[in-house]
Formats: C-alpha cells, structure tokens, sequence
C-alpha cells in the first residue's frame, strides 16, 4: 500500500521500546479531550471521538484516564486548543507535515522552526508540501482478523478505497470522510480494529540513503518530542538493509 513503508513500523516499533508511556498518554488526552468539547461527549455519537479513543485503547491507555479526559472536555474551566498544520522540508529535501494542538501558537511555532533549522531541515508555509500528499483513513487489522481475501472482501463490502496485507497486517484505506462510516462496518464484520486514523498519505515516496535516515530521524524525533506535536509525515520510503542499519 503506498505510504505504508518500513519506516512507519520503525516508528512504531521504536514508539513502542522508547517513548515515556506519560508522554504517549498526554498526547492522546489532548485529542480525546479536543474532540469531545468540539461534539458530543459520547463515542457513539461523535466519530473524531471514537476515534481517539480507539487509538488510546490500542496503546493501552488505562480506562480511567480515557473518562477523565473526556470528563476535562465539559469543565468549565478546560483549555482550548488550536488545530495546526506546520509543513516544510527536512533533509535532502524530504516533505514533512507536522500536526498539532496547542494553546499557544506562537510557542509551538518557534519550536518547531528551531528543530527543522537545527536538524537541516526548513520549515515553509501553510501548503508548501501537503500537495504532495493525499488525506486518507487507515484501519489496520492484526493477521488474526482473518485471511487476505475475507479482510479484502468486508473491507470492499464497508466502502474501503483500498486493501493490503503485510506481515505486520491488514492495511485498509478510506476516504478522509468515511473512516468513521468505514471502520464502524468492519467492526460489525471482524471486530474491534487495532488501529483506525486519519493520515497524510505520500502520492510518491523517496528512497533515502542511511546518512539522510539518520537526518530524518533525529528530526522527527525532536518534533515528536515536543508536546504539543501529535503527529508527524514524511514523503520518504527507508529499505530493509537501512532500516537494519538504523535498528
């Protein structure tokens, strides 16, 4: 599937080993707590939350730190955060979309200027790079789901846009507005999803060298690190013999 690269389950594998479990936990708060105070506190009837909080179960998130941040949403006193989109290029001139949520705009855009400036890369304007990319839904399926063409066949039946299967999983692609309609039917079919989320898919991917590899990920890292960072893309595809390198 295009924009599913050996690179993201680098991420996920290293998301898994290396990041603090708190910092993991704050940032899925923030999207649970930002989509119910934007809808409805309740799953069943807002899709951004069910979402969200799908994705904090798949990182075992513990259940009473989910309702807390829900709960946040309808205090009075809770704090309102902006949706941000930063984009620019890292190294060798590799796209990247940053996704955040912040209640101070001029904090997190400093912050993300210094680490594309110190890590070789350059932080454009709103547009500059999300051209290159197509807004998709991805559900992901462990091998235990089921076989390639019972997957590939509910997932057509739900209104997918496209399927793959990997070692890791079933990969299903959705349209940006029909994740929610989507996953909903493929749960009804195989069950609950490991994963369901809106992404930035690459329309066409670089192969990068190891020494752009290391680059990349010390840029990516230090935007991961940063709190108000929920998300960050790549246009770039890594080889298994450097992805071994970086392992």
């Amino acid at each position: 599937m295009a924009g599913h690269s050996k690179w993201a389950n680098i991420q996920h594998r290293k998301g898994k080993q290396d990041k603090l479990r708190s910092k993991l936990f704050s940032k899925l708060s923030k999207e649970i707590t930002v989509a119910a105070k934007m809808g409805d506190p309740d799953p069943d009837k807002n899709p951004r939350l069910r979402l969200a909080v799908k994705e904090a179960r798949s990182s075992s998130m513990p259940k009473d730190v989910i309702d807390r941040a829900i709960k946040k949403s309808q205090a009075g006193d809770a704090e309102s955060y902006d949706e941000i989109r930063y984009e620019g290029y890292g190294p060798n001139g590799i796209a990247i979309i940053v996704e955040a949520l912040t209640d101070n705009r001029n904090r997190t855009a400093s912050n993300v200027r210094s680490y594309f400036t110190k890590y070789g890369g350059d932080m454009g304007q709103t547009g500059s790079v999300a051209f290159m990319f197509d807004r998709k839904g991805e559900i992901m399926y462990p091998l235990s789901a089921g076989d390639a063409d019972t997957v590939m066949e509910a997932a057509i039946e739900a209104g997918a846009e496209d399927v793959s299967t990997d070692e890791d999983g079933h990969w299903i692609t959705t349209g940006d507005t029909d994740l929610g309609e989507v996953s909903a039917a493929l749960e009804a079919a195989l069950g609950e999803s490991e994963t369901a989320k809106l992404i930035w898919r690459p329309q066409a991917a670089t192969d990068v060298d190891l020494e752009t590899a290391v680059k990349l990920m010390k840029l990516i890292d230090a935007l991961e690190e940063d709190d108000d960072v929920q998300n960050v893309t790549g246009n770039f595809e890594i080889s298994d013999e450097v992805a071994a390198a970086l392992e």
